[in-house]
């Protein structure tokens, strides 16, 4: 295998950074180093992403130089190629030049994604949207995303955040209906109501308002143990509560989603992220919503596919950006 076949990914969330060694012509992982994130500083991290780099192109018996290119997703918005991250809520970052620090420390050009994008182009270069020329990734875990693949190429938008699914607002602000504010410091996005993270804080503050649920009872009572998985068991269990946190979450994410298919019309909808596929019964009643309210115009050519990759997605999208 010659080093012009192999380029590496690093998939950057909020608590770890993993970097891997990418075969590009199938899309194998040949070696890969995952470390904590003991700081969140941006010098640190930089430091920490090398590291990690270096070990996975050690394990590989790769010279660095050689390497054909190297890509980092990481969740939060970024200013298209530029490699400045806008927004990064879970690193506390703000208008961070991370490409150029990254680049300086690696001594080479690095390419900046947000992680979602990433992980769509993983998933068009060897997974469920491989051949399709248009095709959505939705992503519901600990937050909440998308990644555009628009006639074979990936979407980034004219400033490079477009694909902010997350940050689409859900909720008119009334009287009677207090706001919730999401991680990226704005009110009402999807996610402040729908990602894993959100809505065990949710649930959290209303067992502590004095809500009646079981879902207390299977954390055994510790508040730090609520899940959006949780949720789902009270929900199978009949617990009054999870049926209408359930229902609210599924028709808000239904909608969005059923929204994001008649205006893109994709030939293919992947969906990932552990709520959606850890959570099998919202996943069901938020492909019930969706099914329901996406354009009939948009049904005929649309295909619904679990994300194939899985965690692999983002490392592998990530080295394969400039491919």
């Amino acid at each position: 295998m010659t080093s012009q076949r192999l380029a590496i990914g690093v998939d950057l969330g909020g608590t770890n950074a993993r970097a891997a060694v990418v075969d590009a012509s199938s899309g194998e992982i040949v070696a890969s180093h995952k470390a904590t994130l003991s700081e969140r500083t941006p010098e640190s991290v930089v430091s920490i992403i090398a590291e990690a780099v270096h070990q996975a192109a050690g394990s590989a018996r790769l010279a660095l130089p050689s390497v054909a290119s190297v890509g980092v997703g990481v969740a939060a918005q970024c200013l298209g190629r530029t490699g400045v991250v806008l927004n990064a809520p879970n690193l506390g970052w703000r208008n961070v030049a991370f490409g150029e620090l990254l680049a300086g420390k690696l001594g080479r050009p690095v390419r900046i994604a947000n992680d979602l994008s990433a992980a769509a182009w993983g998933e068009h270069s060897f997974g469920a949207a491989r051949g399709i020329e248009d095709a959505v990734l939705v992503f519901v875990g600990s937050g909440v995303g998308s990644g555009f693949i628009l006639g074979g190429r990936l979407h980034s938008g004219a400033s490079g955040v477009a694909a902010e699914f997350g940050h689409i607002k859900v909720r008119p602000q009334r009287p009677g209906t207090p706001p919730r504010r999401c991680g990226c410091g704005e009110m009402n996005c999807l996610e402040a109501y729908t990602s894993g993270m959100n809505v065990a804080a949710r649930v959290r503050e209303e067992l502590q308002a004095g809500a009646r649920t079981m879902v207390s009872e299977l954390a055994g009572g510790d508040l730090a143990r609520v899940s959006a998985s949780l949720v789902d068991e009270a929900y199978r269990a009949g617990d009054a509560y999870a049926r209408e946190l359930w229902e609210e979450v599924a028709e808000l994410l239904g909608v969005a989603i059923a929204n994001l298919v008649t205006i893109l019309n994709p030939a293919r909808l992947i969906l990932g992220g552990g709520v959606l596929l850890g959570a099998s019964t919202l996943a069901a009643l938020v492909r019930e919503q969706m099914d329901a309210k996406i354009s009939r115009s948009a049904v005929g050519a649309l295909s619904v596919e679990r994300a194939w990759l899985g965690d692999d997605a983002g490392v592998i999208g990530a080295a394969l950006l400039d491919g």
